[in-house]
């Protein structure tokens, strides 16, 4: 069992929650962009999507990883738990630890390219911050399996 760590800072999560606000309005669906620069950094990992010839896998996705991130700067019900055993259900597909951490990262800079000039300071260090402690997750699930 994992250790939680401590919750979100409510001036991070405001700024989270912006960015993802801001980002939204400005480019849609994001999955696209997120799955293109995935597929660019590692692409081995386009083949696992072989099923998905209209995208709503990859939409799916996406959306559950936007819902555990505002859980996770939130009340933190479940995001923590769901981090985990999708860590496992993954490496069941053949995708390591290291890239579903990365999928984390790829998310985070789709939306600060998204929000453009407004990205502020505060988004990027909330974002840095977020980033680490999901790392905290990703790893831990790792530990467990081991």
């Amino acid at each position: 069992m994992s250790r939680l760590l401590a919750p979100t800072d409510p001036a991070d999560a405001t700024a989270i929650e912006a960015s993802l606000e801001l980002a939204a309005e400005r480019g849609g669906d994001l999955a696209p962009a997120v799955y293109a620069r995935l597929f660019a950094r590692e692409p081995q990992m386009q083949a696992l999507f072989w099923r998905d010839t209209s995208g709503a896998i990859k939409g799916e996705m996406l959306a559950k990883v936007f819902e555990a991130i505002f859980d996770f700067i939130g009340p933190r019900i479940y995001a923590h738990h769901l981090i985990e055993t999708e860590v496992i259900t993954h490496e069941g597909y053949e995708v390591p630890r290291a890239v579903f951490a990365t999928f984390f990262g790829i998310v985070a800079e789709v939306v600060r390219e998204t929000c453009g000039a407004d990205w502020t300071p505060a988004m990027d260090g909330a974002w840095r911050r977020l980033l680490t402690d999901l790392d905290h997750y990703v790893a831990q699930r790792g530990r467990a399996a081991a």
